[in-house]
């Protein structure tokens, strides 16, 4: 009877203890078959540096999902840090002041693949592409010489290399207003998930098809394009559709 006691009490504990660790490590995010995995750093950071506007994903107290433009800086930590920012009037603004775990998602190329692509008939379509997501705990950048830094380093990484545009250029009553209207956040990665669905597992003339209909396929539509269609829709009066 002792023993049923304590074995009763222990999973109790065990229990409290679980429901306690809502901030633990996070755990993986990603369903990834073993053939679309990929494990090598330098190309994992590569597409996180590369394909960097990117979906911050938290949970706690609710899910939230922000797009937002992000910073990944490689020399931080075991695995890096990745830095952004968000409106102080976002409801995440909670989760990134109570350091709660959450996943930046990175999106690269995607696109529909045929099975008219591929050498034999006997084949289903299926859709191909790349995402890295990188998992953390947030701590939040508030000081506003943190935040100073933050943009820079972040318009450093986006504006054009010969551009001679700086912020510090500009006057601090102007940016000292803007950025206490933001909070910033620095998520040092404690997991890297890697999945590239490209059909790698293919034969070689699977692949070879593969390429050669995407090489002719029709491009995706511009940000230009689709900006000058919702900008004539707009002048009609229409205003945009709600989906």
């Amino acid at each position: 009877m002792m023993k049923r006691r304590s074995m009763l009490a222990g999973l109790a504990f065990a229990g409290l203890r679980a429901e306690g660790q809502t901030n633990s490590s996070p755990a993986q995010s990603l369903y990834i078959p073993k053939p679309q995995l990929v494990e090598d750093r330098k190309l994992l950071d590569d597409f996180m540096s590369e394909f960097s506007f990117a979906d911050l994903v938290t949970a706690e107290p609710t899910v939230r999902i922000t797009h937002i433009p992000v910073l990944l800086d490689r020399s931080a930590g075991a695995y890096g840090a990745i830095y952004g920012h968000i409106s102080r009037q976002n409801p995440q603004t909670e989760a990134i002041l109570a350091g709660r775990n959450a996943v930046v998602v990175f999106h690269g190329p995607h696109s529909y693949i045929s099975p008219t692509w591929y050498a034999k008939p006997e084949a289903v379509p299926t859709w191909n592409f790349a995402a890295v997501h990188a998992s953390g705990r947030l701590k939040a950048v508030t000081a506003e010489d943190a935040l100073r830094d933050l943009l820079g380093r972040l318009i450093r990484k986006f504006e054009d290399p010969a551009s001679a545009y700086q912020l510090d250029s500009l006057p601090r009553s102007y940016t000292s207003g803007l950025i206490a209207g933001i909070i910033g956040f620095e998520m040092n990665i404690e997991l890297v998930e890697g999945k590239f669905k490209l059909g790698q597992e293919r034969s070689e003339a699977d692949k070879e098809g593969i390429l050669q209909h995407l090489r002719a396929a029709k491009p995706e539509t511009s940000l230009h394009d689709f900006t000058e269609g919702f900008y004539r829709q707009s002048t009609r009066g229409a205003g945009p559709r709600r989906l």
